[in-house]
């Protein structure tokens, strides 16, 4: 591909990037990293996927949200890039950026929520709700909420699998891995956030198609 070619695609991509597009991105990207703040990380309700790893690594080494989120984005994005078009990673690098910053901003501030530990089936609806509202936004707009989408479009590539079981595997891998830290009862209750937040992104990504909007 000559390098002319790389920036008309580059550039028919960028023209698609309005700022109410872009403010979509962040305001989902906004909603979804202050659940995984104040309600994940506090009541140790974990997600499948990237989501989870981060979480994972933030609990074993300590590594921060706001680190340990584009890192892994930006590993999965490089795995993936043949399969994936400029519009798509342009729209993930933007939420990925916006999530990362969001991170950080909740980080500076004490929790904005009641502590929900003592109610781990309040915390996992509460906190799939915010989740799958904040990633329904994002994709919406053609974006991804972090590097899922680019992990299972390899594995999917990789094995011949159906995208859905693609997706199915690296939830179930990070949780997994999460019952080294966290007891399998609330594994459980992670199960039913993933639930929760899977119809939402669904629904709000159905909605948008019946709608225009």
């Amino acid at each position: 591909m000559s390098k002319q070619t790389l920036q008309q695609k580059i550039q028919r991509a960028l023209a698609r990037f309005t700022p109410r597009r872009i403010a979509i991105i962040m305001l989902g990207t906004a909603i979804l990293s202050f659940g995984i703040h104040n309600i994940h990380q506090r009541t140790a309700i974990t997600e499948g996927g990237i989501i989870g790893l981060v979480l994972l690594i933030n609990h074993w080494l300590g590594v921060p949200a706001s680190v340990a989120s584009p890192l892994l984005d930006v590993i999965s994005y490089a795995l993936a890039f043949k399969f994936l078009g400029w519009d798509f990673l342009l729209s993930a690098g933007i939420a990925s950026i916006s999530l990362a910053g969001f991170y950080r901003l909740w980080e500076c501030f004490p929790p904005m929520l009641p502590d929900l530990t003592p109610w781990p089936l309040a915390a996992a609806l509460l906190g799939g709700v915010f989740v799958g509202v904040g990633v329904g936004l994002i994709v919406r707009q053609g974006g991804s909420s972090g590097g899922d989408d680019a992990l299972a479009l390899v594995i999917h590539k990789l094995t011949g699998w159906r995208l859905s079981r693609a997706y199915l595997f690296t939830d179930l891998t990070v949780l997994f891995a999460s019952l080294s830290y966290i007891p399998f009862r609330r594994i459980a209750y992670s199960l039913v956030t993933v639930t929760v937040s899977s119809l939402l992104i669904d629904y709000i990504k159905d909605f948008r198609t019946k709608t225009n909007v």
